[in-house]
């Protein structure tokens, strides 16, 4: 009787301290990540000078408090301050973080170097203001949590909040400000915790792209429900040249080697992937509108592609006209296949964005998911020519690799080098996966069903592991603006006209056929689903380039 008692109240206890571990109380370790890169630049230096002002990366923390209730999957956050700062940088503010995943992200600390002795870079606050006291809200929480905001000089702006666990002010020697023509503005962008009326948020710069000078900083804003002005904190910005620290083309093949992604195919794909001159050999035509009878061969290079920076309509690419060589180029072929990567600045040049673009010459159709019906779409997706991307984000800083955009039809998501899968590789090295999608080729970083739509009604991904796979790491370099003539762009990236030809069908006819096998209280929801969806998805016509695309000078969606 003792015996099973004792062993139910351990059993128990077990459960107890189980049910208090969080992915949080875990460090993420980067994986794959080089002891030392090729030499040259400043890339990986761990110091970048944003303009008299220089700033380091700190990924190691001290943690002031956390809470176990509210945020992403209802388990808390933490907020933490910055450890084993360098020696005469400064805080700019703090971290927090989401519990449901993995300790992983960083803050910038920053040091004065401009020569200036009445107009230095970072001044100290002048006072703070409390933000927040945990005290009166009914949460669970390890004492109460005060968050302050400090009070910035004149000419000069707060970039993050000290958080303390006492109702004392902190020292204004705790933290810096920075002066106002080094800052940018933000916006609030990931959600971190929430409880009643009040929000963490991760910041950013509101302008991104190639060009932005904006820089992020890593810290948090602490903000009450509803308010539509600005965070009250701001971001950094590089005044010097955004490249200036860049890898170059020795470095640019290290990462890649290090760090592109292994790519799987569902088990049941029939439109594989293949390289664009594979697509070009084989018989793709160009079309030029009012001279439709008369197609003209692609050139293996794509060199007799229009070159102009328009898309009007009057060219078009598609299949080869006979129906043999038609359905073969369909099927795509996996083993000419390649990905074309794109390397640009982000963030101000503290990230290198390396845009990994693959093509596959046909999409095909789409499937839905009505309830518990699974139907196929008929014509519905089907378009020729399919441009689909990931992008990996790497820290220009320390050269880890921070998180992977996942493209997926006209969004997209960003996922944390902490949350992606990774699998070993040949040569042992773990490298992150990527899922295409069944007919679609959008991209998951988890295998399984993703719905696009609502209420059990939408478009189906389907995605899965199988034994056609695609090594993103056979690659062709395409662009890199900042490196100038080194990198020599090919002919077909110019080309800014359509893929392929607007698909014509009845869209109306194919729902018809569609919800004949659909009970009569679902065809109405159904339709709306279907009707809702952007032409990328419904397949009316073929994609446009890579270069036309949004994210090729600005940020992704």
């Amino acid at each position: 009787m003792d015996n099973c008692f004792s062993t139910f109240c351990v059993k128990n206890l077990f459960k107890k301290k189980q049910s208090l571990s969080r992915p949080i109380d875990i460090i993420f370790k980067h994986l794959n990540t080089p002891t030392a890169w090729p030499p040259g630049n400043g890339f990986a230096s761990g110091v970048i000078d944003l303009g008299g002002l220089q700033v380091s990366q700190v990924s190691t923390f001290n943690k002031i408090w956390a809470t176990y209730d509210g945020g992403p999957d209802n388990q808390g956050s933490t907020i933490f301050e910055p450890a084993e700062i360098p020696q005469g940088f400064s805080m700019l503010g703090s971290y927090s973080q989401s519990n449901n995943k993995p300790l992983f992200g960083y803050v910038l600390v920053a040091k004065d170097v401009s020569s200036s002795t009445t107009n230095s870079t970072l001044k100290k606050p002048i006072d703070y203001t409390l933000v927040l006291d945990t005290s009166s809200i009914k949460i669970n929480q390890d004492t109460t949590c005060y968050i302050w905001l400090p009070i910035a000089p004149n000419g000069y702006k707060a970039l993050g909040h000290v958080v303390t666990t006492t109702q004392d002010k902190p020292s204004l020697n705790k933290i810096m400000c920075v002066r106002s023509d080094l800052t940018d503005q933000c916006e609030s962008s990931l959600w971190i915790w929430g409880f009643n009326d009040f929000n963490f948020y991760d910041v950013r710069p509101i302008n991104r792209g190639t060009q932005a000078p904006g820089v992020h900083v890593g810290t948090f804003v602490a903000q009450n429900v509803g308010n539509t002005n600005p965070p009250s904190i701001s971001c950094l910005k590089n005044l010097n040249s955004l490249t200036q620290i860049m890898p170059n083309l020795l470095q640019i093949n290290s990462i890649l080697e290090n760090y592109s992604p292994i790519m799987y195919l569902h088990p049941d794909e029939e439109y594989l992937p293949s390289s664009v001159n594979w697509f070009f050999f084989n018989g793709a035509l160009l079309y030029k509108k009012g001279k439709e009878s008369n197609p003209i061969p692609i050139a293996p290079n794509g060199i007799n592609l229009p070159q102009d920076p328009n898309n009007d309509g009057t060219y078009w690419l598609d299949l080869p006209a006979d129906d043999t060589n038609k359905e073969r180029v369909k099927k795509g072929n996996l083993q000419s296949a390649e990905s074309y990567v794109h390397v640009k600045p982000m963030l101000g040049g503290t990230f290198t964005d390396f845009a990994m673009w693959v093509f596959y010459p046909f999409n095909g159709p789409g499937r839905a998911k009505v309830k518990f019906i699974n139907v196929k779409l008929g014509k519905i997706g089907e378009h020729v020519g399919d441009w689909e991307h990931v992008t990996l984000r790497v820290s220009n800083l320390d050269g880890k690799l921070w998180k992977i955009y996942f493209s997926q039809h006209s969004k997209g998501q960003w996922i944390d080098s902490s949350q992606l899968e990774f699998q070993n590789d040949d040569n042992n090295n773990k490298r992150p996966i990527v899922y295409s999608s069944l007919h679609g080729h959008a991209s998951y970083p988890y295998e399984g069903l993703v719905l696009q739509g609502k209420n059990g009604i939408g478009i189906r991904n389907d995605s899965a592991k199988s034994e056609m796979v695609m090594d993103l790491k056979k690659l062709v370099l395409v662009s890199a603006e900042y490196l100038g003539p080194f990198v020599i762009e090919p002919s077909w990236l110019n080309y800014f006209r359509e893929w392929g030809p607007k698909i014509d069908y009845n869209l109306d006819e194919e729902l018809r056929k569609v919800e004949k096998l659909l009970p009569w209280k679902l065809k109405d929801a159904f339709e709306k689903i279907i009707r809702s969806l952007p032409d990328e998805v419904l397949g009316e016509e073929g994609p446009t380039g890579p270069k036309v695309k949004y994210n090729w000078t600005g940020d992704e969606v």
